[in-house]
């Protein structure tokens, strides 16, 4: 799999897209791949402020349940409700359709912390 070069990532297996002083998270293909068929995804509140490394929802599959964490601090300001209907959407789309939140950033210089994709792909094949 290659991992978009635009988007950041996180070792617990999280996607960022910034858009301006927005970041689209979701999870990533290796994560999807892991948990297999995704049956539930819980988002949060509009609003919700959350601190990097707070649960920010949950993806249930019929192998387990992964809490999905905030890779940035930052106001919830959209969640994707195609996910309530469509949950399997992050298994076909997990990088278009399948994102879960819409992060307004509280600090957009946290980005810089987070793994690029090549860095990201070095984390999985443990080198």
């Amino acid at each position: 799999m290659t991992y978009p070069i635009d988007y950041r990532y996180t070792e617990d297996h999280e996607w960022i897209h910034v858009e301006g002083s927005r970041a689209r998270i979701g999870i990533t293909d290796h994560a999807q791949s892991e948990l297999g068929d995704i049956v539930f995804v819980e988002v949060p509140q509009i609003g919700t402020e959350v601190a990097a490394g707070e649960t920010l929802g949950a993806v249930e599959s019929v192998k387990a349940v992964g809490d999905v964490l905030a890779p940035l601090d930052g106001k919830v300001v959209e969640v994707n409700s195609i996910l309530e209907a469509a949950p399997e959407t992050i298994n076909d789309a997990p990088y278009t359709d399948g994102w879960i939140v819409v992060l307004e950033l509280a600090d957009p210089a946290q980005v810089d912390r987070l793994l690029d994709a090549a860095g990201y792909e070095r984390l999985l094949s443990g080198s």
